[in-house]
């Protein structure tokens, strides 16, 4: 209880500085980190009518989730590995992409003159926003649900039908090839933010924003780490089975 109190005593800003991920919950509440972060989340939320005890306990959730270390996933079976990607990363990029798309636009709008590179930064994220929606669509509904079908059918040990594609083989090399430009547009993105080193005259919406750019290249890395180096070449292996 004691400290629940002293967390809502707490300004919006202090919340921010210590971990600019809770802007993402600030944002869905639509409380004003930056130019109004002096107030202090009780005040925040009474002036809203927004439970405090609400916004709290989605700001603990958000401090408590960490990034797993030393996993041993190649020893994962595939379709448990399937499903980690679907809920941990396909769903992170789903719901970092809205936030941080309005706020590259908010830094266009207010810092866009001083900062050129701001226009640039954005047109390469919507881009990216735009290829990874399409890219994990047809992972989710081509790909995995091949992999998937593949294991079931290797514990009933029945034969297989050749998919549409062919051979998991060109799904893949697409999937990698999509992989390849991503990963290209992000090294352009960390060259014009300077390795999201925000300038001096910052504000904490352009320190968040080049922060959780960092964040979401970084889970984007481990994410095609786990597609193109485990479970595309288990699936390749587990398709070779059938031939």
């Amino acid at each position: 209880m004691e400290t629940i109190i002293k967390d809502s005593e707490k300004q919006i800003k202090q919340f921010v500085v210590e971990d600019f991920r809770t802007a993402a919950v600030f944002s869905k509440y639509g409380i004003d980190f930056c130019c109004g972060g002096e107030k202090t989340l009780e005040d925040v939320c009474k002036k809203k009518d927004i439970a405090v005890s609400e916004v709290l306990g989605e700001l603990q959730n958000v401090l408590e989730a960490s990034t797993a270390q030393n996993i041993d996933y190649k020893s994962w079976p595939l379709d448990l590995l399937v499903d980690y990607i679907e809920k941990k990363h396909h769903r992170y990029v789903e719901e970092k992409i809205p936030v941080l798309l309005q706020f590259l636009d908010k830094l266009c709008r207010v810092h866009g003159e001083r900062h050129p590179e701001l226009i640039e930064i954005n047109e390469h994220f919507k881009a990216s926003a735009k290829d990874l929606g399409a890219h994990m669509k047809k992972e989710e509904l081509i790909l995995f649900p091949f992999v998937k079908k593949m294991i079931n059918l290797t514990m009933s040990e029945s034969g297989t039908e050749a998919p549409p594609f062919g051979t998991v083989l060109n799904p893949i090399a697409m999937m990698k090839h999509e992989h390849d430009n991503e990963g290209d547009r992000f090294k352009e993105i960390a060259k014009l933010t300077n390795n999201y080193t925000p300038p001096h005259d910052a504000c904490n919406t352009y320190k968040v924003t080049f922060a959780m750019l960092e964040e979401f290249e970084k889970d984007l890395h481990v994410h095609i780490h786990l597609e193109n180096n485990i479970l595309f070449p288990g699936a390749i292996k587990l398709e070779q089975q059938f031939m």
